[in-house]
């Protein structure tokens, strides 16, 4: 994502285009794609930087295959070589031996929980299945309640499906917490569901059992749905299971998970929604997501032929991922001793750390100063909607030897920017 939210200063003939363009795009597209379509600074910067010829340490790498990690191709290219590719037969909620496969992943993974197939809609992807809960539970400008900090996909995905978002703050304190007071402050008549992320992107910070209880009952009290996202679940880094949402009963529950994270495969786009919750939620629910799912069918037979070798992938994938997001994760602490002047925020999951630094300028600010200076891309907070200044986001899964020289620079840089304030 470009995050093409802020854009430089233009000149009067830019501005007299912009203002053309303008009016064009208020005839001609909807008010739903009304974003600022310019680069942002943050976006600018990294294109002069790379121009200039300068080789930039990424500390933002989200794609796993593009992280030195070792796959099987053998055995995933192989997986997707089968006959009955040439055959169409169309099912909505998709093929069933693909959502047996994703039931046997969860009977397997999470030993305790047994999801039914039945109950499960595949979708190419997360964002496909968050799209299709919206359409389900949302009329035109209904809320949903979403966390902040949190991944800001969730913007676009309202937008395009004209539904308005309503945060929640997740506080930190030795940990971090769900506020759970600021969630019975933000609904109202229009609020049809609350989103959780199980663990959070960026915190890493799973849902406790204590915060479940409190959210089935917030939700029971207003008749409200729950949307899990788990996509990360299995990264816990203390080694420990943590419990899915697959199989909540207690309230109407959308949990969407896929193998983009679960087996380190975003370009196969097999990804799912599993529907838990009292049967005379449930039924009805899940009938009208057939429907939703049957308008576009959008897997494709390959991947869904595939699903139970691409899942199996993840046996080899995750031990890597995790080995390597402690390894960075411990590099990064060894640095951290040495200085005075930031810490990292506890993390339970997830592949990414939070750290906190001192407020001399904006996030934005900073990260594009640590662009031009040391060649070094992170992300700022305010990506992610925190609530003040003073956090950068680095990924655990960046290769060790780029993680390491990029911690040196960027922590380089924040003393010498601390020293001389």
């Amino acid at each position: 994502m470009s995050w093409p939210n802020i854009g430089p200063r233009r000149s009067a003939s830019d501005a007299r285009e912009a203002a053309t363009g303008s009016i064009i795009s208020a005839v001609m597209f909807s008010q739903r794609t009304n974003w600022k379509l310019t680069p942002n600074r943050f976006t600018e910067a990294q294109r002069e930087v790379r121009s200039a010829g300068h080789e930039i340490l990424d500390l933002t790498i989200s794609n796993p295959t593009c992280a030195d990690l070792h796959y099987d191709s053998e055995d995933i290219v192989q997986a997707l070589i089968n006959p009955q590719i040439m055959h169409y037969d169309p099912q909505p909620k998709g093929m069933l031996s693909a959502r047996q496969a994703v039931a046997e992943y969860y009977r397997k993974q999470h030993e305790e929980f047994d999801v039914d197939p039945e109950s499960m809609i595949l979708t190419t992807s997360t964002s496909e299945g968050y799209s299709y809960v919206f359409r389900l539970l949302c009329n035109p400008h209904d809320e949903i309640l979403i966390p902040r900090p949190s991944y800001p996909l969730f913007e676009f995905l309202a937008d395009l499906d004209d539904v308005n978002l309503a945060p929640y703050p997740l506080l930190y304190d030795h940990g971090w917490q769900i506020d759970l007071p600021s969630l019975y402050k933000a609904v109202n008549h229009r609020t049809k569901a609350v989103v959780v992320v199980h663990p959070n992107n960026p915190t890493g910070s799973y849902v406790s059992a204590a915060e479940r209880t409190e959210l089935n009952n917030f939700c029971r009290e207003y008749g409200l749905s729950l949307i899990v996202d788990e996509v990360f679940l299995d990264y816990a880094l203390d080694g420990g299971s943590r419990p899915t949402f697959a199989v909540n009963r207690d309230v109407l529950t959308f949990t969407l998970s896929g193998v983009s994270k679960i087996s380190g495969l975003p370009q196969m786009k097999l990804a799912w929604v599993t529907c838990s919750g009292p049967s005379e939620f449930l039924a009805p629910a899940m009938a009208r997501m057939e429907i939703i799912a049957d308008t576009f069918l959008s897997m494709n037979a390959p991947v869904q032929l595939a699903a139970p070798a691409l899942l199996d992938q993840r046996r080899a994938i995750q031990p890597l991922l995790i080995d390597r997001v402690r390894a960075n994760l411990g590099e990064l602490d060894r640095a951290l001793a040495h200085q005075k002047t930031c810490q990292r925020l506890e993390v339970e999951g997830g592949w990414y750390a939070v750290l906190r630094v001192p407020v001399v300028q904006s996030d934005e600010d900073l990260a594009i100063e640590l662009l031009r200076k040391a060649n070094v891309l992170v992300h700022p907070g305010h990506f992610y909607e925190f609530a003040s200044d003073g956090y950068l986001i680095l990924s655990l899964i960046t290769p060790p030897a780029t993680f390491r020289n990029g911690i040196s620079r960027v922590l380089d840089v924040l003393n010498s920017i601390a020293s001389d304030n």
